[in-house]
């Protein structure tokens, strides 16, 4: 018997490698740098839900809002994680709409890289095709520009 992971077929067509032995370590190691940041995120959301940033004091101004007294894109952000923490959706789109929109891509590039990593698979470090990069980029300057005029204050923090 060797120490080498069997493939087990998946519902999806996939393989994933049986874990034993020397292979679960294997395993545990590949998986400590997602792990590490899913535990990061978990502690810095906890922290945002348990500390109410809508109090004055408890986390600086936006270095930007403070300097110009327009908002940039991730104004309200931490308002923002603070709602979807305690479960006020309507209250974080009316806070930061693109922060909520993100967070399921942020979801779906760590799910992509964790299950990289578990497949002992490289993980591409071409992120997306240029254009769709462009384009996100382009949408942030867009909600940057939009929330700071006066036909775009429903987008304003």
């Amino acid at each position: 018997m060797t120490d080498e992971p069997q493939p087990v077929p998946l519902s999806r067509g996939g393989l994933v490698p049986e874990v034993r032995g020397g292979a679960r370590r294997r395993l545990a190691a590949r998986l400590l740098r997602p792990g590490g940041v899913l535990i990061l995120s978990v502690a810095a959301v906890s922290y945002v839900a348990a500390v109410d940033p809508n109090e004055a004091g408890h986390y600086p101004t936006c270095p930007f809002l403070a300097l110009t007294g327009f908002q940039c894109p991730g104004c309200g952000s931490m308002r923002t994680v603070h709602a979807l923490a305690h479960g006020h959706l309507q209250e974080a789109f009316g806070l930061n709409v693109l922060t909520v929109a993100m967070l399921p891509v942020l979801v779906f590039f760590w799910l992509r890289w964790a299950r990289a990593r578990a497949l002992d698979r490289p993980v591409r470090t071409k992120v997306a095709h240029p254009a769709l990069i462009w384009i996100l980029f382009g949408t942030i300057l867009l909600f940057w520009l939009i929330r700071n005029l006066p036909v775009g204050s429903a987008l304003a923090a």
